[in-house]
Parts: C-alpha cells; sequence; structure tokens
C-alpha cells in the first residue's frame, strides 16, 4: 500500500497530515498537541476579555455602574479557569456516569480523554454569580466582558480534536465532506452509514464524515467577531452574555445533531447539548426581549 494522506477533503481537493498526538516531552510524561490546543484557547480567552476590559474603561461614561477594568478580568481569570475546567470533567464523568462508577479513580484520568465545553460554561456562569456578589461588581457587566473570551477559545480549542481525530460527523457526501482513515478514528463512533460508503484511495479506506469540529471552530469564531463589533453598541449590560447563549445554542444545537459520539440526556436517546442548548437559545431570547422592553420604557440606556 503506497503511503496516502491522513486526511482528505475530496471535493475541494485538499490533502491534510496529522500531527503526532505528542508535541512535547518533558522529564518523561508526554504532552499531547490536544492540552497544547487548550491552552491556546485558554490563553485567548484571558486575552480577549482583558482587552475588552480596557474597552469598558475607556467608555465607561456610556453606562451606568463601574467599568470591569482588566486587572479585574485578570483576577476573575485565576479563580474561574481553575474551575471551569473542573465543570467540563464533571459535566462528562455524570453524563457518563456507567463508564465510572466501576472504577472511581479513573475519572481523574483526563489525559484519556472526557471534557464537555457546556460544563465549562455552566461551572463558569455559577462561579462568576459569586464572585460578583464577593467583590459587589454587576454580574451582568463583568460576563458581557468576560463572556467575548468563550467563543475564541472554543474556536482554538476545538483544533485539538482534529488532531486526535474525533469529534465528526455522520457520513455525508457534501462538498465539505472530510475523510479519516477508518483504522485512525474510534470503532464506536463510526456508523454503519459509514462503512457502506468508504472512500478508498491506494487501497486505504477512509470514513467520509461532516468535520465537526471545524463547523464548531468556524461559528464560534463568528460569534466572536459579532460580539468584539456589537460590544460598544450594547443597549443594557448582559446583552452580550445573552447573545453568546442565543448563538452557541443555534449553532450546537445543528452541530451536535450530525455528530455521532453525542452524550445522550439521562436515559433518553435525546443528546443533552441540545437539550441544553434549547434551554440557552430560550432563556437568552426571553432576557433580550424583556431588557429592550425595559429599555425602550425607561427611555435610557439602562444597566442592570
Amino acid at each position: 500500500m503506497r503511503n496516502t494522506p491522513d486526511v482528505i477533503f475530496p471535493y475541494l481537493g485538499i490533502e491534510v497530515p496529522i500531527l503526532e498526538r505528542e508535541a512535547f516531552n518533558i522529564f518523561g510524561l508526554s504532552v499531547y498537541w490536544y492540552g497544547v490546543f487548550v491552552v491556546l484557547g485558554i490563553l485567548a480567552g484571558i486575552c480577549a476579555p482583558w482587552y475588552m476590559a480596557k474597552r469598558d474603561v475607556l467608555h465607561a461614561g456610556k453606562r451606568s455602574g463601574s467599568p470591569i477594568t482588566p486587572e479585574q478580568v485578570l483576577d476573575f481569570a485565576f479563580v474561574v479557569i481553575p474551575l471551569a475546567l473542573i465543570g467540563t470533567r464533571l459535566y462528562y464523568v455524570i453524563s457518563m456516569w456507567g463508564q465510572y462508577k466501576d472504577n472511581l479513580l479513573s475519572i481523574f484520568d483526563i489525559r484519556s480523554g472526557g471534557l464537555a465545553i457546556h460544563g465549562a460554561i455552566i461551572s463558569a456562569l455559577l462561579t462568576a454569580v459569586v464572585y460578583a456578589r464577593v467583590k459587589k461588581f454587576s454580574f451582568l457587566r463583568l460576563t458581557d466582558v468576560c463572556i467575548i473570551g468563550l467563543p475564541i477559545g472554543q474556536a482554538i480549542g476545538r483544533w485539538g480534536n482534529f488532531v486526535n481525530q474525533e469529534v465528526f460527523g455522520g457520513f455525508t457526501n457534501g462538498p465539505f465532506a472530510m475523510c479519516y482513515k477508518l483504522e485512525a478514528v474510534d470503532a464506536a463512533h463510526v456508523t454503519a452509514e459509514m462503512l457502506d460508503n468508504l472512500y478508498v484511495l491506494g487501497g486505504q479506506s477512509y470514513v467520509q464524515v461532516h468535520p465537526t469540529f471545524l463547523y464548531e471552530s468556524l461559528w464560534s469564531l463568528a460569534t466572536f467577531v459579532i460580539l468584539l463589533l456589537y460590544f460598544n453598541r450594547r443597549k443594557f449590560n448582559g446583552e452580550l452574555l445573552a447573545g453568546y447563549l442565543f448563538l452557541y445554542g443555534i449553532g450546537r444545537f445543528w452541530i451536535e445533531g450530525l455528530r455521532t459520539d453525542q452524550l445522550k440526556f439521562f436515559d433518553t436517546n435525546i443528546p443533552s447539548a441540545q437539550v441544553l442548548s434549547v434551554l440557552m437559545v430560550l432563556g437568552s431570547l426571553a432576557f433580550i426581549i424583556v431588557r429592550h422592553v425595559q429599555v425602550r420604557r425607561e427611555g435610557t440606556g439602562a444597566s442592570a
């Protein structure tokens, strides 16, 4: 069998090599590219709110209440990031409890994978509620400044899934179809339809799938740009938080429906990410409508 590319986008004429999973080694401990992308996402998720805080201070006179400063963003980051990481793992473990209940020590084996972004969102918001109350900040103003770190972090972090050749959708014959080597992917996430429609090149079999990691990365990047451009135009505190929850909820609901590695909602066959996405969209939409009505009645750019 001749050498064949690791990843192919057949209808775009693109062939992509996959990095080795191990990025480098420190004193015998392997550091994987997945972890590198997660760290890069976290750093971007700190830098973006830090920049937004500078803008919040600069335009402080446009709305009532004290602005969130860059120093306050950094202080919050040291609290929220560890708790958000714990939340990603905790959410996954709860969703896959049957896999962990007989071996509780495996809960701490995060090097084997098992993180869920909805856990980070939930834990970050809960942390922000407590932190804002303790520090006497406006919770909504704090989250407006800091929420922009989530989509840019997600846009970068999803590329760790590409290196691991995971988080893909079902079979597609569409223009953005992506092919992974059959031998390289987790057999548990390969469907019968994929096996019936294998792409073969040079004797090598590939599964032809939706690149859902790429869809979510691009969706998150677009969300980041929208929030960035809208920051100084927001009419009330909490509008950017609601905007993120609305946009990400819509995108994730659609993308989750394509994936073959879905976490299910308790004992149902419903993807839990879709349930949470619906709640995010409905809750944020209700908040936006109510606050816009209040602002119109007050006749000013009221803050909460």
